[in-house]
């Protein structure tokens, strides 16, 4: 609950912060983007969210339009006519948009929630670093890939930097704040203010694979698979004991089919080509044959478990 009340109370914030970033452009109209751009849109900023795909964004409006209902229910159950009001005035600030040249062109803040392809994320950096003003803050809200590659593109470095959320983003509390190399104190301080601004408990890391969490996460998931790969134990009692023995509220495997083996696999297949010297980070080749075979987890309905599809 205690979420919802940090959403409200800065759907009426009036921080310093407001003076500085008051349009945010956010590409990607998936699940990340689409969260972005509606805790934004909560915290009183003007949002332009950018897909190429107009269906993409419907669904993406539609989706924020029930999340903030959702909201509204919980924070003004007893007031729902200011539900209402904070549903409408959210959704109003969001604008949608297939350009993102066009969209940066106005935005103080740009965070890019696209495809995990370093090429793809290049070409638009690019694109982004010549239409945005001066003043501009690029951030990516990548989860594997490396704030100071992404960044060697542009020439704004010092404008440059990481923001990663977490799935949900309205619920999910946590926001990893990256500094590149050339990330300027400024930018930092920016990034930090704003990620506080949208409700987010935010933490500070450099520019290392994984940042903080997925950094820990993934050669923990990793460590799991390869222990139910030998025999040492079944799926399930590697799970048990992980939620029992260490107060997980889900095991590694349970994790990494919600996950999706495929996002492991891509993750695990790119740090090893960065780091091949790093045991932790080498291919699995049970995950390997999972994902060959179709079997990504949760969302095709079998991965280490079998789902009743809904």
């Amino acid at each position: 609950m205690n979420q919802f009340r940090i959403l409200a109370r800065n759907f009426s914030s009036s921080s310093a912060l407001q003076n500085t970033v008051k349009n945010v452009t956010v590409i990607g109209g998936g699940l990340m983007g689409s969260g972005i751009a509606q805790v934004a849109a909560q915290a009183g900023q003007n949002v332009t969210l950018v897909d190429v795909s107009s269906e993409v964004l419907a669904k993406a409006q539609k989706s924020i339009g029930n999340n903030l209902s959702r909201v509204a229910k919980k924070v003004y159950k007893d007031k729902p006519a200011e539900g209402e009001k904070f549903v409408s005035e959210s959704m109003a600030r969001i604008k949608t948009a297939t350009d993102p040249v066009k969209a940066a062109a106005a935005a103080d803040l740009v965070v890019e929630a696209i495809v995990e392809n370093i090429g793809v994320k290049h070409q638009l950096f690019q694109k982004l670093d010549e239409a945005a003003p001066a003043h501009t803050i690029l951030a990516s809200n990548t989860s594997s890939l490396s704030i100071n590659d992404i960044a060697s593109v542009v020439k704004r470095k010092d404008k440059f930097g990481g923001l990663h959320f977490f799935n949900p983003v309205p619920v999910m509390r946590l926001l990893e704040v990256v500094r590149g190399a050339e990330t300027s104190d400024a930018t930092y301080k920016t990034m930090m203010e704003w990620g506080k601004s949208v409700g987010k408990t935010c933490i500070t890391c450099k520019d290392t694979p994984g940042f903080v969490v997925n950094r820990l996460l993934v050669p923990y998931i990793a460590e799991a698979v390869r222990l139910f790969e030998r025999g040492d134990a079944s799926a399930r009692d590697i799970d048990i004991a992980m939620k029992l023995g260490a107060g997980y509220p889900m095991g590694p495997l349970e994790l990494a089919d919600y996950v999706g083996l495929d996002t492991t696999k891509f993750i695990l297949d790119g740090w090893h080509k960065k780091f091949p010297q790093e045991t932790l980070f080498k291919p699995i080749p049970m995950v390997d044959k999972l994902v060959a075979e179709g079997k990504l987890g949760v969302k095709t309905g079998e991965g280490f478990y079998k789902y009743e599809k809904k």
